[in-house]
């Protein structure tokens, strides 16, 4: 007798503290990076970083960041960038999230 396929969970849904408040948001608002590459417009900083900060809060994989925070991609890609320029630790610091563990960033 053939087995039926185990149905997909659902993604979890954002943790209520994922959100950046008003103040977290303006104590790393002027360490981001102000100017664009030539040619490719910013997504929103709060946004990606939000979507960032649920990945490490939720132990969740990039692929399920909620829709409300951008594409996964672009979030790997801001974190990636900004963990090897050394802006992720400085912005765990502002936020006071220094013991906050990382994402895991196996290469896709």
């Amino acid at each position: 007798m053939p087995t039926r396929p185990i149905p997909m969970e659902h993604v979890p849904v954002a943790p209520a503290g994922a959100e950046l408040t008003d103040a977290e948001w303006e104590s790393i608002r002027l360490l981001l990076p102000q100017e664009p590459p030539a040619g490719r417009p910013y997504h929103e900083h709060r946004r990606v970083v939000s979507g960032i900060l649920w990945v490490m809060r939720t132990s969740s994989s990039w692929r399920e960041i909620p829709e409300e925070y951008g594409k996964w991609e672009t979030a790997y890609r801001r974190y990636r960038l900004w963990l090897e320029q050394g802006l992720w630790e400085r912005i765990l610091q502002a936020l006071g999230e220094e013991g906050l563990p990382g994402p895991t960033t196996k290469e896709i």
